[in-house]
C-alpha cells in the first residue's frame, strides 16, 4: 500500500513540475528578461530603442559573456524575427568589445 501512494505521489510530482515548465515557455530568452535588456530601450514596453550610440554605450557595458549570449540568441531565427531591431543592432556591432 505504501508503495502505491508513493508511486502516485512521485506522479502527481512530475506532472505538475511539467506543467509548470510548459508553462514558462514563453520568455526563457536572455533577450525576453526586462533586467537585461532595458538599458536598449527607452521604454518599460522595450518598444522603442535607444539611439544607436546609447545602444552601443549599453552593449559595451555588458559581460564578454552576456554580449556572446545574446549574439547566439539572435542566431535563433524565431528569437531574431521576435526581436529584429535587437538582433540588427548586436549584429552590426559585431560584437564588438
Amino acid at each position: 500500500m505504501n508503495t502505491k501512494i508513493l508511486t502516485l505521489g512521485a506522479m502527481a510530482l512530475a506532472m505538475m513540475m511539467g506543467s509548470a515548465l510548459a508553462g514558462s515557455g514563453k520568455g526563457t530568452s536572455a533577450l525576453d528578461d526586462p533586467a537585461k535588456m532595458s538599458p536598449f530601450f527607452t521604454d518599460a514596453g522595450m518598444k522603442t530603442m535607444k539611439s544607436d550610440a546609447e545602444f552601443k554605450t549599453a552593449w559595451m557595458a555588458m559581460t564578454d559573456e552576456d554580449r556572446a549570449g545574446m549574439m547566439k540568441e539572435c542566431g535563433d531565427e524565431a528569437i531574431a524575427k521576435a526581436h529584429d531591431n535587437f538582433c540588427k543592432m548586436t549584429k552590426q556591432l559585431g560584437g564588438a568589445n
